[in-house]
């Protein structure tokens, strides 16, 4: 008996260890300078930025508002759910982006477009 319980728990510890193989454990300088994950998109940065912090976006139209003149390229983020208690850039909320040709000019938790015109 006192076998097979030794070996559950070899078992068990074995599952803990390995199963925690794959996470990748951030050095302490990524720590310090990002205490809570990745930087979030600034006004300005380029759509390839934005990428490279949040991935493609779950959609892009084109659309156009009262707000600004002519139309603009919109990324629409959809809300994650997050592992951390705090919301950690787009994780927690769903999030707008507007590009005007390359550089993000809009940052907003609504829609702000009046037409979409759906982009391919």
């Amino acid at each position: 008996m006192r076998r097979i319980t030794c070996y559950t728990m070899s078992f068990f510890l074995a599952l803990f260890l390995f199963g925690c193989a794959g996470i990748d454990v951030p050095n302490p300088g990524q720590i310090v300078k990002n205490p809570i994950g990745p930087s979030a998109v600034k006004i300005g940065m380029t759509k390839a930025e934005v990428s490279s912090i949040y991935g493609e976006p779950d959609y892009k139209d084109s659309v156009t508002s009262n707000a600004w003149t002519g139309e603009r390229d919109e990324w629409f983020y959809k809300a994650r759910i997050s592992p951390l208690p705090v919301g950690a850039d787009y994780l927690a909320e769903d999030l707008y982006l507007y590009f005007d040709g390359v550089s993000l000019t809009k940052i907003s938790k609504t829609h702000l477009g009046d037409v979409r015109k759906k982009k391919e």
